[in-house]
């Protein structure tokens, strides 16, 4: 017999978990969702106040079977999946799989998974929490009705396979605007004076940026004006007319919470969100340590909280006070955004005294980075503000104003542990200036002019557009991965050096989804409805009355789409390429594969074929034209057009573009590594096309059979 049977979502969690319960204990994993809506259809029926059809997940049958074996012999079961809305519905189902009542004392959650937090959460189980279970349920019914009924829309008009969503094409409508205003974009020139002067004393030079005449500001947007000033200033003398000196602090950036550990991690280590995500999951359910054994390292990594415990705080306390003095530890507080889920702590490691290195040895180096960055950043956010000593010093020449500001750095305070990307000050910040006084002379040394441009408005990065999804209030910690992975693969937009970009498909999508569904697919809607999800949270609201209110009006404008749409022929971007069957312009299409030319008289004319990308450099082997393909990692790599493979013709192959002049040198060239990449898995290919003729004889025969009959 089992005294308690502890069911969380994942095995690592539970071999973690398992070591902290004594006696006759087990610690099993659901796997996550053991329950979900159909993918075969809807399964919602609006029509009966929206009864919905769950079923088991297909191939997790023999689990389910095993859970139920578990659960009957043990005296008490617990549901100790994630500490989330996912988690409570994950619950929800599985008590409803074992018959558990979801009244009964039967839920356990762990903020953090250290063996005081087990045993003692092991000790104040609660019932499940419908009204987080139900602010689950409405967000996975609502994302199933709006995906479920325009997605056959893009069908129809687009091709198969793709995809709408209320987050994804939001988020996909904030990159194609963006890359809008980028092409509408018209740089406007302007100017830059700058003095570089030097003190009578020290000889010190130091830079001063022209501000304006007679102490009012003033802009240069031509060459023309530019020398007017430069004229005005030749034989002029530079006096000191003001010095401001002053002290400014930097204060730090409080502990992460998964939107913001997302921005970092993509920032300063480059790591993709949905690789943060998985790597943070792996830290938190436990990993393997010599003298503890399976030890969660940090605190649940969903959470928009800056929140921490006083244990923690306390933790932080000493390990400041001991490893840099007292005078670099600040008991500091942080006020969590008005709309955040505060059920959760910050993301913060669980044992102080566990240091990135001590546990570094254990670690792969991804969690090492993540966990040092998570780490120092706790720690910083507890520790006392950086404070500088500023001086901006005015100078005039001839009514011409102009400024030098600069600053030295009087007590390190928290960045002598961690500096946020955004707090690294700029070169400017730092320039030396030495002692002046007002009246004083100075020196020119130098004075030159710079055109320059405004910019248009960056592209978003993973890094950026979680921080606008986030400020915008569309989609919530869990859904930042899930939304941003959903719309690369779905080729709506792609990574060009770490900026987002649309593609054509997701351009042709987006315009398709905004004059159709523009009450849907919008900024407003989106953040109005995770608004209606939390209030459904905290049982402030019914679930089916908010999906009453969205549905009706919905499948209206849903039939009046369907029927304007019938006779619409979408227009795609032709090509300057003829078919050669019969005459056309072809167009571009996007498919599995990416974009590939078809002809515009499909169904009458099916002729399509691929679009070869080529650099214009000649290959540096044979002259040839080099093509530019796609590893099936996504990788760009250049190979001559006369490279037939098997060691046959060109011998060019390489990750780096062409250049004019280059020796190539195919040692020096990782041709192995590509050809690793691209090769095809020839034994499951052959083993599948074995399969499907197997198959297709069978048919054949049925077929030929029922005929004969």
């Amino acid at each position: 017999m089992i005294d308690q049977l502890v069911i969380v979502e994942s095995p690592a969690k539970a071999n973690t978990i398992k070591k902290f319960l004594g006696g006759k204990s087990k610690v099993v994993a659901s796997m996550g969702h053991i329950r979900d809506l159909p993918k075969s259809k809807l399964g919602v029926n609006p029509e009966k106040d929206f009864e919905i059809d769950y079923i088991n997940i297909r191939g997790k049958a023999s689990l389910i079977n095993s859970l139920k074996k578990d659960a009957k012999e043990a005296k008490q079961v617990y549901l100790a999946t994630d500490p989330d809305r996912e988690g409570e519905a994950i619950a929800w189902h599985l008590a409803y799989i074992l018959g558990i009542d979801p009244n009964s004392i039967c839920r356990v959650t762990f903020n953090e998974i250290t063996k005081e937090t087990v045993q003692k959460s092991i000790k104040e189980p609660r019932s499940i929490d419908m009204n987080l279970t139900d602010a689950q349920q409405a967000r996975r019914v609502l994302d199933r009705i709006v995906g479920y009924k325009i997605s056959p829309v893009l069908w129809k008009k687009v091709k198969r396979g793709l995809s709408a969503g209320r987050v994804q094409s939001v988020a996909v409508k904030l990159i194609v605007d963006r890359e809008e205003e980028i092409e509408k974009f018209i740089p406007e020139e302007y100017w830059n004076i700058n003095l570089v002067a030097s003190d009578k004393k020290t000889k010190t030079k130091f830079d001063c940026k022209f501000v304006g005449k007679d102490g009012k500001k003033l802009e240069l947007h031509s060459e023309k004006e530019v020398n007017e000033v430069l004229s005005q200033l030749e034989g002029a003398k530079y006096v000191v007319t003001d010095i401001k000196k002053g002290e400014k602090k930097r204060t730090p950036a409080p502990p992460f919470t998964t939107s913001t550990m997302q921005q970092e991690a993509s920032r300063k280590l480059n790591f993709a969100i949905k690789k943060t995500m998985s790597v943070a999951q792996g830290l938190y359910e436990g990993v393997k340590l010599p003298e503890k054994g399976e030890t969660g390292l940090i605190t649940y990594m969903r959470t928009d909280s800056t929140r921490i415990s006083n244990e923690a705080r306390e933790h932080a306390k000493k390990y400041i006070e001991s490893e840099y003095g007292a005078e670099y530890y600040e008991n500091r507080f942080y006020k969590t955004k008005a709309d955040a889920q505060d059920a959760h702590e910050a993301i913060r490691p669980t044992y102080v005294e566990l240091t990135p290195e001590k546990v570094k040895d254990s670690l792969t180096s991804d969690q090492y980075k993540l966990y040092r960055l998570i780490y120092n950043r706790f720690i910083a956010s507890q520790m006392s503000a950086s404070i500088y000593d500023t001086l901006a010093v005015s100078i005039s020449g001839n009514s011409y104003d102009f400024k030098a500001n600069g600053q030295t750095l009087k007590f390190k305070g928290f960045m002598a542990l961690y500096v946020e990307t955004e707090d690294v000050p700029t070169n400017e910040e730092f320039t030396q200036i030495p002692k002046l006084e007002v009246g004083e002379e100075v020196y020119k040394e130098d004075i030159t002019s710079k055109q320059s441009f405004t910019e248009p408005p960056a592209r978003y990065t993973e890094a950026s557009l979680v921080k606008t999804l986030e400020e915008k209030g569309i989609g919530r910690p869990s859904t930042y991965a899930p939304t941003i992975t959903t719309i690369l693969t779905r080729r709506y937009i792609e990574k060009v050096q770490k900026q987002l970009v649309p593609t054509e498909l997701g351009r042709i999508v987006n315009k398709l989804l905004i004059e159709n569904f523009q009450d849907v697919i919008n900024v407003e809607f989106t953040a109005k409805m995770e608004e209606e999800f939390d209030k459904i949270a905290v049982g402030e609201e019914n679930w089916k009355k908010v999906l009453r209110e969205f549905y009706t009006p919905f499948e209206k404008t849903v039939e009046q789409v369907e029927k304007e749409l019938e006779h619409v022929k979408l227009e795609y971007e032709e090509s300057d390429v003829p078919c050669e069957k019969c005459g056309r312009m072809m167009v571009i299409k996007y498919g599995k594969f990416g974009k590939f030319l078809a002809c515009p008289g499909y169904p009458e004319c099916r002729n399509a074929k691929p679009i070869v990308e080529t650099v214009d450099v000649p290959c540096p082997v044979c002259g040839g034209v080099v093509q530019v393909r796609k590893t099936k990692k996504k990788r760009n790599y250049y190979i001559c057009e006369n490279n037939k493979g098997e060691n046959e013709g060109c011998s060019y192959i390489s990750w780096n573009k062409p250049k004019v002049g280059e020796v190539f040198n195919p040692e020096e060239n990782s041709k192995d590594e590509i050809e690793k990449e691209t090769k095809k898995t020839t034994r499951k290919s052959s083993t599948k096309t074995s399969k499907t003729t197997k198959k297709t004889a069978t048919k054949r025969k049925t077929t030929a059979k029922s005929k004969k009959k």
